[in-house]
């Protein structure tokens, strides 16, 4: 009967007669999340030495690509706001600048790096117990966790607005935090630090959602177990027929007008 009263209002999407039991299931909640639209403004690119260099000698820049390369991700409880987390969140953008040397001249590619930090505050409930799992290969030494929400942080592909040069100014000094040994290592050598004439500016849209997650039991309605019902196909040797096998790409060579993008409201 208990059973029943669980799942009461759900007779339309479930059907109760092909429910075969409540089961209880370990899953991440999410508790809030936020989403978030930013323009990143004239955002200063760190160089190394031979790229500064080049960037001294310019007469123009253009922002070629920017890429989400890592986020760092910390978590703190909000003071005398139960249940609420402050999450900060620094990106680091692998900057492809294209840098011209002379007003007709081919450009050179700089590789570079922008840094950017924002804050986000979600609620993310409370728990007071300490966590213990078997994850530590069933050793004596399991050290439990704290029983806080993760933070997870998903980004879009940000793009590239623009790029120019300016006068580089000596306070404050550049980096202006410190940067992980594992992206330092990416680009070959350390960057600058304000002994450069120039510094090269970037603006970049960037999409961002966050969320706080717990890990929750839950009740869920169950149908079955998950049986495979196709045979797995083992793929040909023969490319050609392999290539035989996919359809021609119409959209490619015919892109939809503007009529054929828009949603029906």
């Amino acid at each position: 009967m208990q059973e029943n009263s669980v799942f009461s209002g759900c007779e339309d999407c479930c059907p109760s007669d092909k429910i075969k039991e409540a089961v209880c299931i370990n899953a991440s909640r999410i508790y809030d999340s936020c989403s978030d639209k930013d323009c990143l403004e004239d955002l200063p690119v760190l160089l190394t030495k031979s790229g500064q260099c080049m960037v001294d000698k310019a007469v123009n820049v253009r922002l070629e690509d920017a890429n989400v390369c890592d986020v760092a991700v910390s978590l703190q409880p909000v003071p005398f706001h139960k249940g609420f987390y402050a999450v900060d969140m620094t990106f680091y953008f692998d900057v492809c600048l294209d840098v011209y040397m002379a007003p007709n001249a081919m450009p050179m590619q700089v590789k570079g790096l922008s840094v950017f930090s924002k804050r986000a505050v979600l609620f993310g409930s409370d728990g007071g117990v300490k966590i213990f799992s078997s994850d530590c290969g069933g050793t004596s030494d399991n050290s439990p966790t704290r029983n806080c929400p993760k933070a997870v942080v998903q980004v879009a592909e940000p793009i590239p607005l623009s790029a120019r040069i300016a006068e580089h100014k000596h306070c404050p000094p550049m980096p202006p935090c410190r940067i992980p040994e594992c992206i330092v290592r990416r680009y070959g050598g350390e960057f600058v630090s304000g002994e450069s004439e120039k510094e090269v500016l970037v603006s970049i849209g960037m999409f961002t959602i966050v969320q706080l997650e717990r890990n929750v039991q839950m009740l869920i309605p169950a149908y079955d177990f998950c049986i495979p019902h196709k045979e797995c196909v083992s793929t040909s040797e023969d490319p050609c027929e392999l290539f035989s096998s996919i359809d021609f790409p119409t959209n490619e060579f015919f892109p939809g007008n503007m009529r054929n993008s828009t949603c029906d409201k």
